[in-house]
């Protein structure tokens, strides 16, 4: 299929389309029409092919008050999507490109993008209340009155078409299925990233993985894609051990059956002297003391992926620090995305990794509230939401 010739009627102008629009906080949303504005400068126009929901996205939905709290707004930032169209200065894709919009930008200029020892972005990665990334509160997105539509994490890809900057585009292998490439576009990523790249998880050592959603379960398949020996899951969902298991969890931790211990007792215990690795995935202070407390005096190291609505401080001890354990934080897994995702992609097309597993439902665009209950409920990791079927 000549996916050009069917975009070009539209370059240059809006675009008129179906989205899923936020419009208060704590409601359903709402599938509405909107006018989607062409590319600017270093901007290209992407029709999505799939989106899934993150946790991430629920939470934003429901903030009703600070400089976070911004409505009507188009949430969404897990898809893939076709180059529809392209802005000025816009070098390395084009029409037809298959590309992954990423929250997490990567310059590929700036002296942090050019190390080797982070992720990070100092160009672009501190800003994260604009609307465009370089074109600050401009909007590409407006209602049929008109009205401006806030941008959600510089992707928004609850809508048939969305604009994006080239900071944040990662072009991937066609020959990759596009429910697949989805997932890679956060919580997939950032677990197997944070087990790689930030941790460097070797063969034989052990890991306790403290939250069995799609990023913990991420991070235990990139665990056991690195040989690691014990892979401990600690969730208070039973049934997780069992979906866990296809992800290279070795045992499993229920909180509520540990009697008078902690987590971290328990944990040492079936370990002699601790994890080399604890990684917390949920966002709950009190989970990421147990998980610094279970790993090895001397070794041991913490990775931080889970965010706590509150931003409640954490107590460590002191000593445990001088002693030898460490604590990280990371996000998007300590993933380049231009550099890393490819790597990924070329991963799952060697039957390498399992990325099927985390598909639990597929619903239509127009089911999207039933696909945020399901997440909200815990009865899904992830759920792929098709635009055309």
């Amino acid at each position: 299929m000549d996916k050009t010739s069917s975009f070009s009627i539209h370059e240059g102008k809006p675009i008129r389309c179906k989205a899923a629009i936020s419009r208060k906080p704590g409601e359903a949303l709402v599938i509405e029409e909107i006018h989607v504005d062409p590319p600017q400068a270093y901007e290209v126009r992407i029709k999505i092919l799939c989106t899934s929901i993150c946790h991430t996205d629920v939470s934003f939905s429901k903030i009703d008050s600070g400089p976070l709290a911004r409505f009507p707004r188009i949430l969404g930032h897990e898809a893939v999507g076709v180059i529809e169209s392209i802005g000025e200065h816009v070098n390395g894709f084009q029409q037809g490109d298959v590309v992954l919009p990423v929250f997490h930008p990567h310059c590929e200029e700036c002296r942090d993008c050019k190390s080797s020892k982070s992720n990070w972005c100092e160009r672009f990665a501190d800003d994260y209340l604009s609307n465009t990334r370089r074109h600050g509160m401009t909007s590409r997105f407006r209602d049929s009155f008109g009205e401006d539509i806030y941008h959600f994490l510089f992707v928004s890809s609850f809508s048939e078409y969305t604009v994006v900057d080239i900071a944040h585009l990662v072009k991937i292998s066609p020959e990759i299925p596009v429910d697949k490439a989805a997932l890679l576009s956060c919580g997939v990523s950032t677990g197997i990233g944070a087990a790689w790249k930030v941790a460097n998880v070797e063969k034989d050592s052990t890991v306790a993985v403290f939250g069995l959603g799609a990023v913990g379960l991420a991070v235990a398949e990139g665990a056991r894609l690195r040989g690691a020996g014990k892979i401990v899951g600690v969730d208070l969902n039973p049934e997780k051990f069992e979906l866990g298991k296809k992800f290279g969890l070795t045992d499993f931790i229920n909180p509520t059956l540990c009697g008078d211990k902690k987590i971290s007792e328990v944990i040492q215990e079936m370990t002699g002297r601790g994890v080399d690795y604890s990684f917390e995935c949920v966002g709950s202070p009190s989970l990421l003391t147990e998980a610094f407390n279970s790993t090895r005096t001397g070794s041991g190291k913490t990775v931080v992926l889970g965010i706590d609505k509150h931003l409640t401080p954490v107590s460590l001890g002191s000593f445990d620090l001088l002693r030898g354990r460490h604590i990280c934080g990371s996000l998007f897994g300590g993933l380049k995305p231009k550099l890393d995702i490819p790597i990924l992609v070329d991963h799952y097309l060697k039957k390498e990794l399992n990325l099927d597993s985390f598909i639990t439902h597929e619903m239509k665009f127009e089911e999207i509230n039933k696909a945020f209950d399901l997440l909200v409920q815990g009865k899904s990791l992830r759920c792929i939401l098709w635009m055309n079927k």
